[in-house]
């Protein structure tokens, strides 16, 4: 069963006073449905977005809707997170704890929070997500090294164009993931492109690809559904297509979209 191993769902349910400006709307779990109707994808791994803060409600009742068999979420939490509400949630089909702090203007919570976090849901053996440059992955070298938890590289660890795979990002990742410690998502090539849609993202094909060759086994495929950051949004069966482009035999696109998600997230293989 294929694997979309990053979406965001929106529900206005869940939504505190003050936040419908940053509210994305058609984008539930509904809607989401059509998404995987269309793209041929079972599986699904829901992640909180910034509109909801450390409010997970929203990703858990997705899952329940999506039916946790084949769903599973990623968090959003501060140290405060009680024992018991970290339990409830892993009942509820989280898996692990984001932390998007490539800009502060999007930060939820802060670099000090890594650590003492990654060694609470290590014990549950959930991951932490690292929505992070480049630039902070080397920066930061030395808190990837202590973590206790396994860690995933949002959106190809963010490697800048004019770098690529020469940046020293690159090899700390994948040291990472050779020693069985890391993964790393193939997601949002619209986040780093300057040929973006119009020329199908085709400056992000090189290390894309290099990731590929690199370290296949570690490796996960997600949409970024609903696509928050772009004005003029991707077709998700053209993403799902890129995939064919940067993996081009089919046992590797397979490990990508179904066995490699499974291990990592805990599906029935």
């Amino acid at each position: 069963m294929k694997c979309d191993s990053h979406i965001h769902i929106y529900a206005r349910a869940f939504l505190k006073p003050g936040d419908a400006q940053v509210f994305v709307e058609n984008a539930d779990v509904d809607a989401y449905r059509k998404v995987q109707a269309r793209i041929g994808t079972e599986r699904a791994v829901i992640v909180t977005p910034r509109v909801y803060g450390t409010d997970n409600a929203v990703t858990v009742d997705a899952i329940r809707q999506l039916g946790i068999d084949n769903a599973r979420g990623v968090a959003v939490l501060n140290p405060d997170v009680t024992d018991a509400e970290l339990d409830a949630l892993d009942k509820g089909g989280i898996r692990g704890i984001r932390f998007t702090l490539y800009t502060a203007k999007n930060a939820a919570v802060g670099f000090d929070m890594v650590e003492p976090l990654a060694r609470r849901v290590a014990e549950l053996g959930w991951h932490v997500q690292l929505h992070w440059t480049a630039e902070q992955i080397v920066e930061h070298e030395a808190l990837l090294q202590r973590l206790p938890a396994t860690m995933v590289f949002d959106h190809r660890a963010r490697l800048p164009l004019q770098d690529g795979v020469r940046h020293a990002a690159f090899d700390i990742v994948r040291d990472l993931a050779d020693a069985g410690r890391a993964w790393i998502k193939l997601s949002g090539p619209y986040l780093d492109s300057a040929a973006g849609l119009d020329g199908a993202y085709a400056d992000i094909a090189p290390m894309a690809r290099a990731w590929v060759q690199a370290v296949p086994e570690r490796l996960v495929w997600g949409s970024d559904w609903p696509h928050v950051t772009e004005k003029h949004k991707p077709d998700d069966v053209f993403l799902l297509d890129l995939l064919a482009e940067w993996a081009d035999d089919e046992a590797t696109r397979e490990h990508i979209l179904v066995t490699n998600p499974a291990v990592l997230y805990g599906f029935a293989i």
